[in-house]
């Protein structure tokens, strides 16, 4: 999938809207602050991805040197700076997903997409990337999709996922197996007496 990188950027009516609502929480001559949330607003309207003349945008918009913008985009790891597919797939291989599985779901997505890690299918449909800790170790092996974070996956649901997102259809986020938040996956292990205390 190539994309062309664009010469020029502005931000949509409704996102300098919603630029100016950002910039406005800081104090004046602290604009810069809104770097990263204004960054995030440029990649949601540029289709997941950051190109550079968006994070000049940015720079001009917060009067800051655009060098600086580039540091942060390069920086944090949510920022893209080349483009993805529609659906970004982040498969978190940290220890405590390692320990419940993570190659597993790194194997599936292969076979399934046909794809090595940091490439994208020839439609532009899903792009596969490793990632370090998505913060929710107790549901391991997780797995971040845009926005969306999938957990207790095995390779028979990480599949179905796939399968779900190639079909249009939006699959049901969080836990795979049911299991509300980060409870025990046998279901409560102390105040067993409390359980439907407060259900």
């Amino acid at each position: 999938m190539t994309i062309e990188q664009p010469k020029i950027f502005a931000f949509s009516p409704d996102n300098l809207i919603q630029m100016r609502k950002i910039i406005s929480k800081y104090p004046a001559g602290r604009q810069a602050s809104a770097v990263i949330p204004l960054l995030d607003l440029a990649q949601r309207q540029c289709g997941n991805w950051l190109p550079r003349a968006a994070m000049d945008a940015v720079a001009s918009m917060l009067e800051m040197p655009p060098v600086r913008v580039y540091e942060v985009a390069s920086f944090y790891t949510m920022f893209n700076l080349k483009p993805v597919g529609k659906y970004l797939i982040q498969v978190c291989t940290t220890t405590p997903c390692w320990l419940r599985g993570s190659e597993m779901i790194v194997q599936t997505c292969k076979e399934k997409l046909g794809i090595g890690m940091g490439e994208t299918t020839d439609d532009g449909l899903f792009t596969l990337a490793e990632v370090e800790c998505l913060g929710a170790c107790a549901n391991a092996p997780v797995v971040q999709i845009n926005d969306d974070l999938y957990e207790d996956l095995t390779p028979e649901s990480m599949a179905a996922i796939l399968d779900a997102l190639r079909e249009g259809k939006k699959p049901s986020v969080g836990s795979q197996t049911g299991r509300r938040g980060s409870c025990a996956q046998g279901g409560p292990t102390t105040l067993k007496d409390r359980v439907n205390a407060h259900a």
